[in-house]
């Protein structure tokens, strides 16, 4: 095994009964990043490792996790999308957890990351990082899994649900579904939960498809393919979708470095312009974007198999959903999964706003003096995306309107 896969292979929990659903080295790495004391010499070790490369020949190096999110990134490496823009790249860094991705970026060993909306608030805000919001890398794309056994929201009372970080638009939407539904969430540091409560737990995404079989939870909300692959392997379905409580709402999103961005404005718009143009084919290139990132190709960026990934690019696999009652708005006439780059101020308010009211384990008195619009214009820098837009022939390449402004629709 190579040093970046033991750098990356989840451990077992040395506490199994915590229900924390995190390995114990990815707690503490959340933990301590939360803390200005120990993300003070990382951001001196990133800066450490940026003075020694400077200028626009600094290499793309990206970290993921092996989900749909990341499709823009991967995609703009498979199809050497950087190099069209004359960037140089390294090999995409694959890890299993959002903690780890987060430390490896805030220490300087990638430098272009997709990471959850929330937790980029949680980052900036939270741990005080100096980091910016692109583009946003999809829309949609995630869903709620659950047993077989389970046919309602209100079914899920006295169980327990995993999300994949407490700064999601994942655990957001799940707390909205469930207080719609009479249903009080509850975190760590629980027994039981009582017949009107959900037990929240994080987990890896890779986790919970086998978590999910083995009945340790009833359910997962998550991005893609997990959801498509608890259907593909028959251990459990989709029972809502997250774009169908939130009509086009990001999930993941580029997030660079402030320092990269000041230092190297045009490789900031090189990688900001190669990911726009990936997400523009790949609208128009489903089934091909599934077998790039599948495991059988050529650079084999996930473990999942083209039929898993085909199943969430389909632009026909929607309409049974709608038909099956699983999808409530058909009006909205969405993809399970889309892309369009623009960061929208309003998404972003609106994000602020569930958030404060959202329960959250660990320290998040950040968000009680968080206004909304200051978030929307200090943590994304769009300079770049609508550079990008204008080389696509303008808003129009992605059906987007040409003010570039939308109102946000949550309806659960």
């Amino acid at each position: 095994m190579d040093r970046d896969s033991q750098a990356t292979r989840p451990h077992v929990c040395a506490s199994p009964d915590c229900g924390c659903g995190l390995t114990r080295r990815d707690f503490l790495r959340f933990s301590a990043l939360a803390t200005a004391g120990v993300a003070a010499p990382l951001l001196r070790a990133g800066d450490a490792f940026a003075q020694n490369r400077r200028g626009d020949d600094v290499p793309v190096n990206i970290g993921y996790l092996p989900i749909t999110d990341a499709s823009p990134l991967l995609i703009a490496h498979a199809r050497k999308l950087f190099e069209a823009e004359g960037l140089r790249t390294e090999k995409p860094r694959l890890f299993r957890s959002w903690a780890q991705i987060v430390e490896a970026f805030v220490a300087g060993q990638v430098n272009v990351i997709h990471l959850l909306s929330p937790a980029t608030l949680w980052v900036r805000y939270g741990t005080r990082f100096p980091a910016k919001v692109v583009a946003w890398n999809h829309m949609n794309g995630s869903g709620l899994t659950v047993a077989p056994d389970i046919r309602t929201v209100a079914d899920l009372g006295g169980k327990t649900v995993a999300v994949p970080f407490w700064y999601s638009i994942h655990n957001i939407l799940l707390q909205k579904l469930l207080n719609a539904n009479g249903l009080t969430p509850v975190t760590t540091g629980r027994g039981d939960p009582g017949p009107k409560e959900v037990k929240l737990v994080v987990l890896p995404p890779a986790e919970m498809v086998s978590a999910l079989a083995g009945k340790s939870i009833a359910g997962y909300i998550v991005a893609e393919p997990f959801n498509a692959a608890a259907e593909v392997n028959q251990v459990g379905k989709v029972l809502r979708f997250s774009g169908d409580v939130w009509k086009d709402h990001a999930c993941c999103v580029t997030f660079l470095a402030e320092r990269d961005i000041a230092e190297r404005p045009e490789w900031a718009q090189r990688v900001t312009s190669a990911i726009v143009k990936a997400q523009h084919w790949t609208r128009s290139n489903q089934l091909e974007a599934a077998k790039l990132l599948s495991s059988s190709g050529e650079g084999r960026y996930t473990p999942h198999p083209v039929d898993t990934l085909a199943k969430v690019f389909s632009t026909t696999d929607y309409a049974g959903y709608e038909a099956s009652g699983v999808v409530r708005h058909k009006g909205w006439q969405q993809r399970r999964i889309d892309f369009q780059p623009y960061p929208f101020p309003s998404y972003t308010e609106e994000l602020v706003r569930s958030l404060a009211s959202t329960r959250l384990e660990g320290d998040n008195g950040f968000l009680k003096t968080l206004d909304p619009a200051f978030a929307a214009r200090d943590l994304v820098d769009d300079r770049f995306v609508r550079v990008a837009l204008d080389q696509l022939g303008g808003p129009q390449a992605f059906s987007l309107p040409a003010d570039l402004r939308r109102r946000e629709t949550v309806e659960v």
